[in-house]
C-alpha cells in the first residue's frame, strides 16, 4: 500500500475493469490488492516452466527492477528500446528465442508485444487501468508508472519465482532488498513514439490475438514451449 501498488488511474478500459476494486469520487480507480497478490503467484507458477524467459521495459522506472529481476533469475534484460529483429530474425546480432516474455506496459513496449504475438511466445505484462489486454496472455495488474510500485511488484514477482524453483524455501531466506530495485528518483519518463514517424502511440494492443484473453488464464498457453 506504501508503494502504490493499487493507484491505478482515472482512465480506466473494459479490459482491466474486472481488476478495479473501486473508483474514488475523484475518479482515481483503485486496484483489488488480493488480485494482484494472486496473480503475481500464478505468474511465478507458470514461468517456472520456462528456462528461456525474457523482462522487457522500455519505460525508465521500469529498467532498474526489469534488470534486477534478470539478475536474480536468470532472465534475458532487455532495457531501453527493443530493436525489431530482436526475437524475430535469427540474423539480428542480439537475437534470442525466448519462451516467456514479461513486459513493464504492453502500450510503451509494443514492440517486443508485436515480435511475441508473431512468434506465439506467452506474454506476461504489467498493465494500469489504461492498458488494453488483446494481445496479452496474462495479466499482473498494477501501478506501472511509479518506480516504488514497478520496483515492488518485481521485487515480489522475483521472490515467488525463487520459492516456486526451490531456490529459497521461505520469504526470510529471500535476501534482497526492495531499495535494490528502485529506480533513482530523478527518473523521468518520456512519452513514448512509434518506431517509425515520430508520432506518438495511440490506442491499445487490441486485436493482436483476437482480443478474446483479455489476460485471464495462464492455462493452456504453451505456445512459447519449443
Amino acid at each position: 500500500m506504501q508503494a502504490g501498488v493499487h493507484i491505478g488511474m482515472r482512465q480506466q478500459t473494459a479490459d482491466m475493469r474486472k481488476f478495479i476494486y473501486k473508483v474514488r469520487q475523484d475518479g482515481l480507480a483503485i486496484l483489488n490488492v488480493a488480485l494482484i497478490e494472486e496473480r503475481i503467484k500464478t505468474a511465478a507458477k507458470f514461468l517456472n516452466n520456462y528456462q528461456r524467459i525474457m523482462v522487457v521495459s522500455r519505460k525508465l522506472a521500469g529498467q532498474k527492477p526489469a534488470a534486477k529481476f534478470g539478475e536474480l533469475t536468470g532472465a534475458k534484460v532487455n532495457v531501453g528500446r527493443f530493436l525489431p529483429g530482436t526475437i524475430t530474425n535469427p540474423a539480428f546480432p542480439g537475437y534470442f528465442e525466448p519462451q516467456a516474455i514479461i513486459v513493464t506496459d504492453p502500450l510503451i513496449d509494443k514492440q517486443a508485444v508485436v515480435e511475441a504475438v508473431k512468434q506465439r511466445v506467452p506474454i506476461i505484462a504489467l498493465c494500469d487501468t489504461f492498458n488494453e489486454t488483446g494481445a496479452v496472455d496474462f495479466v499482473i495488474p498494477c501501478n506501472n508508472k511509479g518506480r516504488k510500485s514497478l520496483a515492488m511488484v518485481w521485487w515480489a514477482l522475483t521472490r515467488e519465482i525463487l520459492r516456486e524453483r526451490g531456490t529459497i524455501k521461505s520469504d526470510e531466506e529471500f535476501t534482497a532488498k526492495l531499495e535494490d530495485f528502485e529506480a533513482p528518483e530523478d527518473t523521468r519518463e518520456r512519452k513514448p513514439r512509434e518506431e517509425k514517424g515520430g508520432r506518438p502511440m495511440r490506442g491499445g494492443m487490441r486485436g493482436g490475438r483476437g482480443g478474446g484473453r483479455g489476460g485471464g488464464s495462464m492455462r493452456g498457453q504453451t505456445r512459447g514451449r519449443r
